[in-house]
C-alpha cells in the first residue's frame, strides 16, 4: 500500500501479491460486547457447527438468541440436528440486505476499518494473528453497542429507501 497524499487515490504499488485469505467466524455477546472469533481455512457447515458449539459452551444450558445472516452454512443438516438436541439455542435470521442491523457486521467494518483494510500481510498466519490481536485489544475494553438512532428514525430511512427503489423499478420498466 502507497502512502495516501492530499488530492491523490489510495494506490497499491504494481508487485502487490494478495498471500492468502481466511474465514472468521465471529460472535458478539451484545450483553457485554464481547467478541469471540476463530478463523478457517473455509467456510462451511462443520467450521460452522463448530464455532457454534464453542460459542454456546460457556453458558451452560442459558437460553441463548443467536442471530445470523442467511449463509447455507447455517441451515445444514448437521447444524439442523444440533439445533433440534439443544432447545435452548433460538436462531433468528436477518432478512436479506439488512446486516445493518446484525451487530456483529458492525464490528466486521469497524475490524476491517481499523485493523485490517490498509495492512500488508505476508501470509496468513500473520493475517490470522492481527484478527485475534484485535479481538483481544477489543475484549480489553468491551462495551455493548448503543443504539442511537431511535426506531422512527430507522423506519423513516427504510420507508424512503422502499419509495426510491419502487421509483427505480418502475423508470427501469418504461
Amino acid at each position: 500500500m502507497l502512502p495516501v497524499t492530499f488530492a491523490a487515490t489510495e494506490k497499491r504499488t504494481h508487485d502487490y501479491v494478495r498471500h492468502g485469505t481466511t474465514n472468521l467466524f465471529a460472535a458478539l455477546n451484545v450483553g457485554t460486547g464481547e467478541v469471540i472469533g476463530e478463523c478457517k481455512p473455509s467456510r462451511n457447515g462443520k467450521n460452522s457447527l463448530a464455532f457454534l458449539k464453542k460459542a454456546v459452551k460457556p453458558h451452560g444450558g442459558k437460553e441463548i438468541h443467536v442471530v445470523l445472516d442467511n449463509l447455507s452454512t447455517h441451515t445444514t443438516p448437521e447444524v439442523k440436528a444440533w439445533l433440534a438436541s439443544n432447545p435452548h439455542v433460538h436462531f433468528h435470521f436477518t432478512p436479506v440486505g439488512s446486516s445493518w442491523i446484525h451487530q456483529i457486521e458492525t464490528w466486521f467494518g469497524m475490524l476491517t476499518r481499523q485493523s485490517i483494510r490498509r495492512g500488508t500481510f505476508s501470509s496468513v498466519n500473520v493475517l490470522i494473528k492481527q484478527i485475534r490481536d484485535y479481538i483481544d485489544s477489543w475484549n480489553s475494553e468491551a462495551r455493548p453497542f448503543t443504539w442511537t438512532a431511535t426506531a422512527e428514525e430507522i423506519l423513516t430511512k427504510v420507508r424512503l429507501v422502499q419509495t426510491n427503489v419502487k421509483k427505480l423499478v418502475a423508470n427501469n420498466s418504461k
